[in-house]
């Protein structure tokens, strides 16, 4: 018996999308403390937190052969942030189904490469895994990640109150967008 198709390492132009290392724990952990880079988030993550997030996206590799991509250019081999696929969490529109999502460092903004690898994801999404159908969701704040979202092509669908984010925060308000499988052509 096999298990999923296994997906651990994509190449773009510029970005090498790759499993974690053991060396990203450090630079992931600073970009979750970071404010700027956590602006659309609620909270800031403490190094514990930051770990067990990365082992969450680890185990879920091990399970699905998919997941969030650590993402580093290829030019440097500096660790940026990751993009890949990940399940929608329960209770909020696209629920059940795979999301594409990023979180790149401030100073990796403003190059692109969160729409390349995103690109990148969704035909591992629609042509490797098979996926339907792909979801994104961000604060209605986060402008520049619904800008993403737009580029690649998926389109509004909703917007709702997040149930994770304490009532009454800023960044409450979130948005959902989607995507259908492309038709073959």
């Amino acid at each position: 018996m096999t298990g999923p198709a296994r997906f651990d390492t994509i190449r773009t132009d510029r970005l090498l999308m790759r499993r974690w290392l053991e060396s990203d724990r450090e630079p992931f952990a600073a970009l979750n403390a970071d404010p700027e880079t956590m602006v659309y988030f609620p909270e800031l993550l403490d190094r514990p937190a930051s770990d067990a997030l990365a082992d969450r996206i680890e185990e879920r590799f091990d399970r699905l052969g998919y997941g969030l991509w650590a993402l580093e250019v290829t030019e440097t081999g500096k660790f940026i942030g990751f993009t890949g696929l990940s399940p929608m969490p329960d209770d909020v529109p696209g629920a059940g189904g795979v999301e594409v999502g990023w979180r790149l460092a401030k100073r990796a903004w403003h190059h692109g490469y969160a729409t390349e690898a995103a690109r990148a994801a969704l035909r591992v999404a629609f042509d490797g895994v098979g996926v339907s159908e792909i979801w994104s969701m961000t604060a209605v704040l986060n402008e520049p990640s619904q800008a993403v979202m737009r580029r690649l092509g998926l389109t509004w669908v909703a917007s709702f109150d997040h149930p994770r984010v304490p009532a009454g925060h800023r960044l409450q308000p979130h948005v959902t967008y989607h995507l259908a499988r492309p038709a073959a052509s």
